[in-house]
């Protein structure tokens, strides 16, 4: 009898947890694509392998990388420093720390280094390594996930992300934690900012996306690619032109998390696709009370992301041109890749390393 009475009381206290504990997230219905998984342009395959790694010394996440005008490749961190790569691609040296969470970055003209920190918002780091914030609002809101950036040579304007206006990377614990609440709930707050360096005035050029990611400015300068991460899309904003102001998809039904996007050098852009696609979200995706129920589950009880490297390289039009997978995961959580004279720099999540693949004459 005291045994059931026990029972009895663990599952009420249960019920009454599940039911009225509080959660952060109010997750909201959507429908996600059928995923295809990898099969036709994206078939499991290992040409991202073999590759070189330079080790990151007692430091990790090497999360975006830009090329200055002497060769030296930046690359944040997830302490806040950030580190240059030598033209060799071999050694590594300490540069700056901005002391928040340096994501995407992008040199400009004059070798200033333009830096989404996650923690700060937009900042410009100067070649004697000088910091200055550039913006941390838009509008009536604060910019709580700075996340990637790049720039209009010709208008001299710069584009960058806020991936969510719900779920701050500082307040959520970091930026891993605010991109799992956001995606979980995907209520579409994030947005794409655009930032005048002659005015110093930033206004928001599109809103409404689950959690908005990459940025590249195209070839030609007359549009800006944005990776929406919790569509598996890359979207298409025209910044010039007889289509200007518009919004279109490139590229939909990813077969995994789309984090970075940066130009390839001969045309075409590489994305890295963070992890696989987790066949529980997308199976709960139009059960909002059912994801919110996952979310109070003990960490370890939720979808993962799977260690899975994969770098994609797209067109102007989104047709895939090159799908370079590791299957074994060595190195994880790939965001994206730079492509250098000396081979392509892949950047990760959470590795405590920079991987270089060699590319093959072509």
């Amino acid at each position: 009898m005291k045994k059931r009475f026990i029972a009895g009381g663990v599952v009420l206290g249960l019920v009454a947890y599940f039911a009225f504990w509080p959660t952060p997230v109010e997750p909201v219905a959507w429908d996600a694509p059928e995923n295809k998984g990898f099969t036709g342009q994206f078939a499991v395959n290992d040409s991202l392998r073999p590759l070189r790694f330079v080790p990151i010394d007692g430091d990790f996440g090497p999360e975006d990388l830009a090329i200055n005008s002497a060769g030296e490749v930046a690359i944040s961190l997830h302490s806040g420093a950030i580190v240059k790569l030598d033209p060799s691609l071999s050694t590594l040296s300490l540069w700056v720390n901005t002391k928040g969470r340096p994501l995407g970055i992008e040199y400009d003209q004059d070798d200033n280094l333009l830096v989404a920190d996650a923690y700060k918002g937009l900042l410009s780091v100067s070649p004697e390594g000088d910091i200055q914030l550039l913006a941390d609002r838009s509008g009536d809101l604060p910019i709580l996930y700075a996340d990637d950036v790049d720039i209009s040579r010709r208008s001299g304007k710069v584009y960058f992300s806020d991936a969510s206006t719900r779920f701050g990377a500082e307040a959520s614990g970091g930026t891993l934690e605010g991109s799992l609440l956001d995606l979980m709930e995907h209520s579409l707050s994030g947005r794409v900012i655009e930032y005048n360096l002659q005015t110093g005035e930033s206004r928001t050029l599109v809103d409404g996306l689950s959690f908005a990611n990459g940025i590249a400015v195209t070839h030609d300068e007359n549009a800006i690619l944005i990776n929406e991460t919790g569509e598996y899309r890359v979207l298409r904003y025209w910044i010039e032109g007889e289509n200007r102001g518009k919004l279109e998809v490139l590229i939909d039904n990813l077969p995994g998390f789309p984090d970075n996007i940066a130009k390839a050098a001969n045309g075409g852009y590489w994305l890295g696709l963070a992890s696989p696609r987790s066949a529980a979200l997308d199976g709960l995706s139009n059960s909002p009370v059912l994801r919110k129920v996952l979310q109070k589950l003990p960490s370890f009880m939720r979808p993962k992301a799977q260690a899975y490297g994969h770098i994609v390289k797209i067109d102007d039009n989104g047709k895939v041109i090159e799908s370079l997978q590791d299957s074994s995961g060595s190195y994880p959580l790939t965001t994206g890749a730079l492509e250098t004279s000396k081979g392509l720099i892949v950047s990760s999540l959470t590795a405590d390393s920079i991987a270089i693949k060699e590319l093959k004459a072509k």
